[in-house]
């Protein structure tokens, strides 16, 4: 996986007693491990992919869609968009012996935590795309957490697929903030040139990768109609909580 955006923040959690990893926007990681991956998101997305037959997942963080419809909308490069984000977790996973049939995905975030965010739809964008994404790929989504005005907190065992979410109480979270704001405040003709690097990459990516496969026209999926099963939310207290 030499030169792949691998998170590389590693600790020991206190709070679920094993070593954890933390992801920043643009990286990923996976492992057979008994470990935790914990992110937080306010408009990006985060897909939690795993083979419970293998005992392997993943869980990478992007932060923006890959449609590139409007380059005045959206600005990306490398892990930041979402084709390369998901075509690196799954590949990934593929290689360290899972296999697609039995790969579960949970996903997460796409939130307007901001009042500018509105405008743009970031999240909406983010939300939409992934689901489409893990459609097209024949990726079953059997929990969800999507869109809603607030950051999350997540946290996912990879070896199990358990996955525990906490919505953040406030949006004043500096570093949520100031990652949403560096998101509307790229000029357009920044956006459009790191938005034109990224469909390069994201094109050389596709054609050597080891796994990669025709693509076929991305379709809308109506996911509100899908019966999802229980999330955690983790808090002070530990509950569970029907998903919206």
């Amino acid at each position: 996986m030499s030169g792949l955006p691998i998170a590389s923040n590693l600790y020991f959690d206190n709070h679920f007693k094993k070593p954890g990893v933390k992801l920043l926007p643009n990286e990923f990681y996976m492992t057979s491990e008994d470990m935790v991956l914990v992110t937080v998101l306010g408009s990006c997305v985060a897909a939690c992919i795993n083979d419970r037959t293998a005992g392997i997942g993943g869980m990478n963080h992007f932060m923006l869609p890959d449609d590139g419809s409007d380059a005045s909308h959206a600005s990306s490069d490398s892990m930041r968009y979402g084709a390369y984000a998901m075509e690196v977790l799954i590949n990934e996973l593929i290689k360290r012996g899972g296999r697609r049939e039995r790969f579960e995905a949970k996903v997460f975030g796409g939130g307007a935590v901001l009042a500018g965010m509105t405008t743009i739809n970031i999240g909406d964008r983010n939300s939409e795309f992934v689901r489409r994404y893990l459609a097209l790929e024949k990726i079953r989504i059997v929990a969800e957490d999507l869109q809603g005005m607030h950051p999350r907190k997540v946290a996912f065992m990879p070896r199990s697929g358990q996955v525990m979410v906490k919505k953040l109480k406030t949006a004043h979270d500096p570093i949520v903030v100031e990652r949403e704001q560096a998101l509307v405040q790229r000029s357009p003709e920044e956006r459009a040139e790191r938005l034109a690097k990224a469909r390069a990459r994201v094109e050389l990516f596709q054609s050597n990768a080891t796994a990669a496969k025709p693509r076929a026209e991305l379709f809308t999926t109506n996911a509100s109609n899908v019966k999802r099963p229980r999330v955690e939310l983790f808090t002070s207290r530990m509950k569970t909580v029907e998903e919206a």
